[in-house]
């Protein structure tokens, strides 16, 4: 009985383990490198609690899924692909604390990108990166 009780506990703690496990498994292949040329640009909420993306290809002419992409290459190439060199687009913004996170992995007219920066809400992120990562 006693070897009973504990092999079921033993298969329902396997069982809760492997359901937690499975969204993590998702959530890592979201964020890879991009297959192909451009970047691979992310905001994400604090801890991960929403995450958006889109491609931004600068080279074919195409844009890639970035909404507003002409302006965002522009804005790049005048930083020279440095996305901490951006002008942004200065606005008055609150101090709310509700940090986003931005990502930009791949390459940039031939050089390569893997920069990250968490911002004290969406606002700033604005404020600093815009249009780059106005999606």
């Amino acid at each position: 009985m006693i070897a009973r009780t504990f092999a079921r506990r033993i298969a329902g703690a396997s069982l809760v383990a492997a359901v937690l496990a499975g969204p993590l498994v998702v959530v890592q292949s979201a964020s890879a490198a991009p297959v192909g040329p451009g970047l691979f640009l992310t905001v994400s909420g604090s801890n991960d609690t929403w995450i958006r993306g889109v491609d931004l290809d600068c080279e074919s002419g195409r844009g890639g899924d970035h909404p507003n992409a002409e302006a965002a290459c522009a804005a790049l190439d005048r930083a020279r692909g440095d996305l901490d060199a951006l002008p942004g687009r200065p606005r008055p913004c609150t101090k709310e604390y509700d940090p986003v996170t931005a990502t930009a992995v791949g390459e940039h007219r031939g050089r390569s990108v893997d920069w990250t920066r968490t911002y004290p809400n969406a606002c700033v992120l604005w404020s600093a990166t815009d249009p780059v990562f106005d999606f």
